[in-house]
C-alpha cells in the first residue's frame, strides 16, 4: 500500500495522488484505504514513516550524530515520492488541524524524542533544529525539483553543528 501510494505521488504529484489512484494503484477498492485511513494525509504520514524507519544516529559525539542524521534525512528526502509527500501533507496540515496532530504524534515526536536522548538538547532546541533541516530540503526541493547536492547538504551540517554548540 506505502509503496503505491508514495508511486502516485511520485508520478502525479502530491494533490494528482487522490485515494482513488493510490488504491487503483495499490490494486484495491477505495473503501479499503478509507477502513484504515481516515483521509489522504493520515494515509501518506503512515508512508512517510515507513520510508523513513529509524533515524541513525550514529557517532561519539554530537557533531557525528546531527552530520548522520541530516544526511540520512536528505538521503530519504530525495527518494522518489518521499519529498513529494512530505511537502504536500505539510500544505495539508495547515488548514486541518487533525492532520497536525497526527503528524506530530506519528512523525515529528519519534524522532524529536530519538534526537533530544542522542543530543541531550531541551525540547524547544530539537523542534527548531529538525524545523531548519526539514524545511531548508523540503524548500530546496520544491524551487530545484530536485533534493539537495550534497555539498550543500554538508554546508547544511555545518550550519546545524555552530547552532548546537
Amino acid at each position: 500500500m506505502f509503496a503505491a501510494a508514495l508511486r502516485s505521488v511520485h508520478n502525479l504529484g502530491y494533490a494528482g495522488a487522490t485515494m482513488d489512484r493510490i488504491a487503483a494503484e495499490a490494486g484495491v477498492a477505495k473503501t479499503t484505504l478509507y477502513r484504515r485511513w481516515p483521509s489522504k494525509g493520515a494515509l501518506i504520514t503512515d508512508c512517510l514513516v515507513d520510508a523513513l524507519g529509524p533515524a541513525p544516529l550514529d557517532g561519539a559525539g554530537t557533531d557525528e550524530i546531527v552530520a548522520s542524521a541530516i544526511h540520512w534525512v536528505a538521503a530519504k528526502i530525495g527518494e522518489p515520492g518521499v519529498g513529494g509527500a512530505f511537502a504536500g501533507v505539510f500544505v495539508d496540515a495547515v488548514s486541518d488541524p487533525a492532520l497536525r496532530e497526527v503528524l506530530s504524534t506519528r512523525l515529528q515526536d519519534p524522532y524529536r524524542l530519538a534526537l533530544q536522548d542522542a543530543l541531550g538538547e531541551p525540547e524547544h532546541r530539537v523542534l527548531f533544529v529538525i524545523d531548519v533541516i526539514v524545511g531548508t530540503l523540503l524548500h530546496r526541493m520544491g524551487m530545484t525539483g530536485k533534493p539537495m547536492a550534497d555539498a550543500d547538504v554538508t554546508e547544511l551540517v555545518e550550519m546545524i553543528r555552530r547552532v548546537l554548540r
